[in-house]
């Protein structure tokens, strides 16, 4: 089978976008590559039909290992993929064993070709010994910036990922992403380990997508103007979770059908509000950058910036969620020059506090969770920030940074915004339940749960959002259910939580020490990020889109003709 046959085979298409053909030729070398594309380029298309191609050839090479930190993206690229008659499997945080052992069975005895993981599974003994059993082709490596530390969002578990190839030599590595600078492409391909540097490009260029700075006063009212000259499905970006529901509320008064979204929010109202947009019953979404990975919605008219990104990679990609139907769209950040310069400084502060307080949170920290000197590895938290700062008298913002250098120095690993599935352990024996008088709806509960979930008697399981577990839902929630069985000893119920983890990579020290690389080279690189998304909001002399453009390495573009500054001097040219 060839490339092409495979694409209209199992894809439906005649033909491939621009560079989708020279990436898989290379991957099909054997060869080592990195491929950068813009958001909505095709990138899935690059591993998925290689594999195809592959396990055609050879059943031994028929499996793509696909590592990437999106879970939502992992269950839509393998229900896509299913959909399609392609059998895929994932495993991510929060999968039980029994569950994560027949999914990897599958891809070892079955027609499967794609595994698709986080990077945070990597750092499991058990996970990575079954791995050397699988017959992996190809290891693809999503959003592949989070390996360097070069890159905008550095992720430390991305560094196992090198450990991975040692167990599975001669195997090559596809590494994708849409954003990535001259210094981060040379870091990733080093982090990786490629034999050879391969970087196949496509330019940034988006030919349909215009780029906007606004200067305002008011920027609720300034995006309502623009939503409202602007018809279709828009996204508006905002900082934090506060703003994305206040300014929801407010446009639903003039706009119509507008809904927020950020990581608060539970999987299922994420999952719902997410859905309606797609479909288009919600218009306009509010949100956090928690919105945007790994979605496919190809008619996005205008995305809308009220605050000022903190750096111009993760602009360019959010901002490239408009317009991939190749149809004219809009990409506006909205700007007031005092405003925004005061919030910037003092991002500066909040993400890079005193080295000095990054060391007493570690210790108040450990002494919250009453780990003593010399011991908590391998052990994982659930961390209530508030409650911890509460007790410990820190302040919240600058707690979470000093958490997150202390996870990229290797002391933990935090994970904000974890997710914890429900979890559930039978305490009473089978035989012994009829002495308990349990009510119909108990019982039925119950023999969900043990015919559902092996082991279910001897340790806590991981189970399916609680609602979704029983058949009668007339009478009480199955979490009111849990609750009442819990409450009588019969069961350890512990609830599905939002909320952050901490993970032991190390045993508790006595001395922290933050090296220049961990501390101030990455705050002087944080700092330079953000004084280029300021000078690309501030100025007005040179065109958008070429600045972008320059940044990500392409030297040679030409101005745009459609953003704002190209509009407003080929204006001042023509009064001339």
């Amino acid at each position: 089978m060839t490339p092409r046959e495979a694409l209209h085979t199992y894809f439906g298409y005649d033909d491939f976008r621009p560079l989708q053909a020279e990436i898989i030729a290379s991957v099909l070398a054997g060869r080592d590559t990195l491929a950068l594309m813009p958001t909505g380029g095709g990138k899935s298309l690059c591993f998925q039909v290689p594999t195809l191609v592959m396990g055609d050839e050879n059943p031994d090479k028929r499996l793509c290992l696909v590592i990437t930190p999106l879970i939502a993206l992992m269950r839509d690229q393998v229900a896509n993929l299913e959909a399609r008659g392609i059998h895929a499997a994932a495993v991510y945080t929060g999968m039980s064993w029994d569950k994560q052992r027949v999914a990897l069975d599958n891809c070892l005895y079955g027609p499967y070709h794609f595994l698709y993981c986080s990077p945070e599974r990597l750092e499991s003994e058990e996970f990575r010994k079954r791995l050397a059993d699988l017959p992996i082709g190809l290891i693809a490596v999503d959003e592949a910036h989070c390996i360097s530390q070069w890159g905008y969002d550095f992720r430390p578990s991305y560094l196992k990922i090198a450990d991975i190839r040692q167990l599975l030599p001669g195997v090559p590595v596809l590494a994708l992403t849409a954003t990535a600078t001259p210094e981060t492409i040379d870091d990733i391909q080093a982090k990786l380990g490629f034999a050879e540097q391969n970087v196949l490009r496509k330019s940034f260029h988006r030919e349909n997508l215009t780029y906007v700075v606004r200067r305002t006063d008011n920027k609720a009212e300034q995006v309502a103007h623009i939503l409202s000259r602007v018809p279709g499905s828009a996204i508006v970006y905002v900082r934090n979770r506060k703003r994305a529901q206040e300014l929801a509320e407010w446009l639903k008064k003039t706009i119509g059908t507008v809904d927020f979204y950020h990581a608060g929010l539970t999987t299922q109202e994420r999952n719902a509000r997410q859905e309606a947009w797609t479909r288009g019953e919600t218009r306009v979404i509010v949100a956090t950058n928690a919105f945007g990975m790994g979605i496919d919605k190809p008619d996005v008219r205008v995305v809308i910036h009220v605050d000022l990104p903190s750096c111009i990679e993760s602009y360019y990609q959010e901002a490239g969620r408009a317009g991939r139907d190749g149809k004219t769209a809009y990409a506006v950040l909205l700007f007031n020059e005092a405003e925004d310069k005061a919030k910037i400084n003092k991002r500066v502060v909040d993400t890079y506090p005193p080295k000095e307080f990054v060391i007493s949170v570690y210790h108040k920290t450990m002494d919250f969770l009453q780990i003593g000197a010399g011991s908590g590895l391998g052990h994982r938290f659930a961390l209530h920030i508030d409650q911890l700062c509460h007790v410990m008298k820190l302040p919240v913002i600058q707690t979470y940074s000093a958490l997150h250098i202390l996870s990229q120095a290797g002391y933990i690993d935090f994970e904000e915004e974890h997710e914890t599935q429900p979890r559930v352990q039978i305490n009473v024996p089978r035989h012994q339940l009829g002495e308990y008088n349990l009510s119909l709806a108990q019982a039925e509960l119950l023999d969900t749960l043990m015919r559902s979930y092996t082991g279910i008697y001897t340790d806590l399981q991981y189970v399916r959002e609680a609602d979704q577990m029983s058949n009668d839902k007339s009478q009480m929630s199955n979490h009111q259910l849990l609750v009442s069985l819990a409450q009588r000893g019969i069961i350890t119920y512990i609830p599905r939580s939002i909320g952050c983890s901490l993970t032991m990579t190390n045993e508790r020290q006595t001395e922290i020490y933050l090296s220049p690389a961990i501390f101030e080279q990455r705050q002087a690189r944080f700092v330079s990020k953000i004084q280029a998304m300021l000078e690309y909001a501030e100025q007005n002399q040179f065109c958008r889109e070429q600045l972008l453009l320059a940044y990500f390495g392409e030297s040679d573009a030409v101005p745009c003709g459609r953003c704002d500054v190209c509009r407003t001097l080929a204006a001042d040219s023509v009064g001339e």
